[in-house]
């Protein structure tokens, strides 16, 4: 069964481990908001590979998929918070909002990249998600559970992001995606992430 997390909160910080389909998680969240009639606004350092782009969005008609909107991040973040901002409030229909390794992959997440975050967040409609995708950390200490945790984590919970976190199963068949402390089993197919029973 194909994974939908319509009912989340608007507010997201996935933290996720190296090569584990934090951006499969992302292009299929934007083709359930693109099926249910919605635009999407896409940012990260790179486009979508465009092999794993038309496996998820094969179900979705060439027109409806014209609703994804991607844009590189080619300069610094704050040019593409301003650029996020204009199209959240000037395309109509805009739902979902995805930044995709929006900062460096390791160590602490400059105070310039979290204000820029907040600075986006603060713009654009509460009715439109936004989604934050960037590695997460391990644990040196030892002392909390779990295979990876969100960097910055007290900075965005205190700001309304809910925190999730993605990592691989201790076997590597398949993904576990944590929310409010409650784990689901997802499995990396074509079609993108599908429901482990």
């Amino acid at each position: 069964m194909r994974w939908n997390t319509s009912k989340s909160t608007n507010r997201i910080h996935l933290a996720i481990e190296g090569s584990c389909g934090g951006t499969t998680v992302g292009l299929q969240m934007a083709a359930n908001h693109i099926s249910e009639g919605s635009r999407v606004l896409w940012v990260g350092l790179d486009m979508p590979n465009p092999i794993r782009f038309q496996q998820l969005f094969a179900h979705i008609s060439p027109v409806a998929s014209s609703k994804f909107h991607a844009m590189m991040m080619s300069g610094t973040l704050d040019k593409a918070v301003d650029a996020l901002i204009s199209a959240a409030k000037n395309l109509p229909s805009v739902s979902l909002i995805i930044l995709d390794d929006w900062c460096d992959n390791s160590g602490k997440i400059s105070k310039k990249h979290l204000s820029e975050i907040q600075r986006c967040s603060d713009n654009i409609s509460k009715d439109i998600k936004i989604i934050l995708i960037s590695k997460g950390t391990v644990d040196a200490s030892g002392k909390k559970t779990g295979a990876i945790f969100a960097r910055s984590e007290n900075y965005f919970r205190e700001h309304g992001f809910e925190i999730w976190t993605l990592s691989k199963s201790k076997d590597g068949h398949y993904r576990e995606l944590l929310i409010s402390e409650v784990v689901t089993k997802l499995k990396i197919v074509d079609e993108g992430m599908e429901l482990v029973s």
